[in-house]
């Protein structure tokens, strides 16, 4: 597995590592424990080494127009300087390669921030589709990302001298120990915060920047970034979102430029939409106790009638929480009660819109 370039940093502060995406990634930290990191997060600051995510670099003529023709969001809805989610739709099914967040610097240039276990796919396919004259490079191992989140993280930056009050879902350049980065207001907790692309080769230097900065600052893990990114029905690649599960199905419509001309998967995800999905994505709550999982089916009665794609234990809300594909041929919606088959024993959850909890991401 690849290592993160602050993964010696991580090591000396008791790290407990998982596999993630082909990288070794810290999964929680001796000091701190999931639900630890998770309320700092929400209530103070913490910063996640995000580094296995991927990065690639889109440029030359027509860039922005052809990355516009691709993915399924429309780039014309933001200018230069700002950044977009965005999916890697497949063109024959409608199925999702990848979610993406995409950063329009102008016509010639967009980098790319994909999965970091779909990171080749993305540039597999942009690279053969790409015109002449645009070129599409994998930059994964060349940049570091931290994510600065929570409701004091501005203050932080702020501190290290780095750019904070531009608008949500922009980025700007910046130098912090003796190095250019990007400063991206964007983030997967929810919560106000911040996305820092370093090269990879200063990536320590930043990271010890932050620290001293604040002593009190916490090191979170992927643990808390899953919480995090549950209780706001963010969806997760490869259990919310993958090539079986289509935007449409996963409630994710609103990142699709309907009235764009073209983009992969256009015309099958048209004719979806028309005729209505056959199941959709959608939030649950436990009435009582039990903590739903993945795979674990979803019953209205005796009828199975879908399955849990992310569950976790809310730390915010001290409560099961769960994504769910239910049928929509079981008719049941926002308000009604199913049941989560929790090892055996059905547990009572009702079905709600997510988000599970209130923030101030913007």
């Amino acid at each position: 597995m690849k290592r993160s370039p602050l993964h010696d940093r991580h090591v000396s502060r008791g790290a407990k590592f998982a596999p993630f995406g082909g990288w070794e990634m810290p999964l929680e930290y001796a000091d701190g424990g999931v639900i630890a990191e998770h309320t700092a997060v929400r209530e103070n600051a913490g910063v996640f080494d995000v580094s296995h995510l991927g990065k690639a670099r889109v440029t030359g003529p027509g860039a922005a127009a052809f990355v516009n023709a691709s993915l399924s969001n429309d780039l014309g809805r933001i200018g230069p300087g700002r950044a977009q989610y965005t999916l890697c739709c497949d063109d024959a099914t409608g199925g999702v390669v990848d979610d993406i967040i995409a950063y329009l610097y102008d016509d010639e240039h967009v980098f790319l921030i994909p999965n970091a276990a779909n990171t080749a796919e993305v540039v597999r396919r942009l690279t053969e589709a790409a015109p002449a004259g645009v070129t599409v490079t994998n930059e994964h191992d060349a940049y570091a990302v931290l994510a600065v989140q929570g409701p004091n993280s501005a203050a932080l930056l702020t501190t290290l001298g780095l750019p904070t009050d531009h608008e949500y879902m922009s980025f700007s350049t910046a130098t912090l120990a003796g190095t250019e980065l990007v400063v991206c207001r964007t983030g997967y907790t929810g919560e106000h915060g911040y996305e820092l692309v370093v090269p990879s080769d200063a990536a320590v230097a930043v990271w010890d920047a932050l620290f001293e900065a604040d002593p009190t600052l916490k090191p979170c893990g992927l643990g808390a970034r899953d919480t995090l990114r549950t209780e706001m029905g963010y969806p997760l690649h490869g259990q919310d979102l993958s090539l079986e599960i289509t935007p449409v199905q996963a409630r994710s419509g609103w990142a699709v430029g309907w009235s764009k001309p073209s983009f992969w998967g256009r015309d099958v995800l048209l004719a979806e939409k028309a005729a209505g999905a056959r199941r959709t994505l959608v939030g649950l709550e436990a009435q009582g106790r039990g903590i739903p999982r993945a795979h674990m089916e979803v019953y209205a009665g005796d009828a199975r009638v879908g399955e849990v794609t992310s569950g976790t234990f809310s730390p915010t809300r001290k409560v099961g929480i769960a994504l769910a594909l239910v049928d929509a041929a079981a008719g049941v919606s926002v308000g009604d009660t199913v049941e989560v088959d929790i090892r055996g024993r059905r547990t009572a959850m009702t079905i709600v819109k997510p988000p599970f909890v209130k923030t101030s991401v913007r």
